[in-house]
């Protein structure tokens, strides 16, 4: 069985698009789900959430998905300086005023998280758990340099056993690990990657009833006509900035 995770897409319809297309030319993945944080950043918040309801793919909200469905303060997100602190908050309120109620109804009902048993309920196998940040809160950024004791701690939290899978998005960096026989995956991002690889990012999942394996895939994209939307927009230019360096922060 094959799955496929998408993980903040961030309002970027374009890297959408070319990850669905991606997996469909593949035409081997038996279900495709997203771990939140949908909008925020580019100009395309509700065609995406209709592209994802369109296709079926379910999912978790992420901070940027339940704070916006909400209308909380802010988006939850943190920053190490103030630039990019600014124009978080360029992008939020820039979000709220563009998303249709139709889109925060959407948002809103999403759940914070979805389990999944890839052989049906009835059969004793891996479960593969989806949440945003950690099973705990979906504005906490999971590092790869958090311990392998703080990976137990949260497989604890979810009753994960040996065999489980782990996936969780929100930091935009994807990485792997096992601990005591749990699988931990960040699954990057789809539209606003942060490694420096600007293409979209997603993750494939080969799962058998004794293991799953892990592919990050990487995927080109129409760059160039998400940074002319967000230049067209009035979203910040930075924006378009980070996308073409894969996330480079502006000076």
């Amino acid at each position: 069985m094959n799955i496929v995770l998408l993980s903040d897409i961030h309002g970027n319809l374009p890297a959408l698009q070319a990850v669905l297309a991606h997996v469909d030319q593949r035409g081997d993945a038996d279900a495709i789900y997203h771990l939140g944080d949908l909008v925020g950043y580019a100009p395309w918040p509700n065609e995406v959430v209709d592209t994802l309801t369109e296709g079926g793919v379910m999912g978790v909200a992420g901070n940027y998905d339940s704070t916006t469905a909400n209308d909380h303060k802010n988006c939850g997100c943190r920053y190490e300086d103030p630039v990019q602190d600014g124009l978080s908050h360029q992008s939020y309120e820039w979000t709220r005023s563009e998303v249709s109620q139709q889109t925060k109804r959407y948002l809103r009902a999403l759940p914070f998280r979805l389990d999944i048993r890839p052989f049906g309920g009835h059969a004793v196998g891996p479960r593969i758990i989806l949440v945003h940040g950690n099973p705990v809160l979906n504005t906490f950024y999971w590092t790869e340099d958090r311990d392998d004791s703080f990976c137990m701690k949260m497989a604890e939290r979810v009753g994960a056993r040996a065999g489980d899978l782990i996936a969780f998005g929100h930091t935009h960096m994807p990485w792997t690990r096992q601990v005591n026989g749990v699988r931990f995956v960040n699954a990057g991002s789809v539209g606003r990657p942060k490694d420096g690889d600007p293409r979209a990012g997603y993750v494939r999942l080969t799962v058998d009833e004794a293991d799953m394996s892990v592919e990050f895939v990487r995927v080109a994209y129409d760059l160039e006509a998400a940074m002319r939307a967000i230049h067209k927009s009035t979203l910040p230019d930075a924006f378009a900035v980070q996308l073409e360096s894969g996330g480079a922060s502006p000076e």
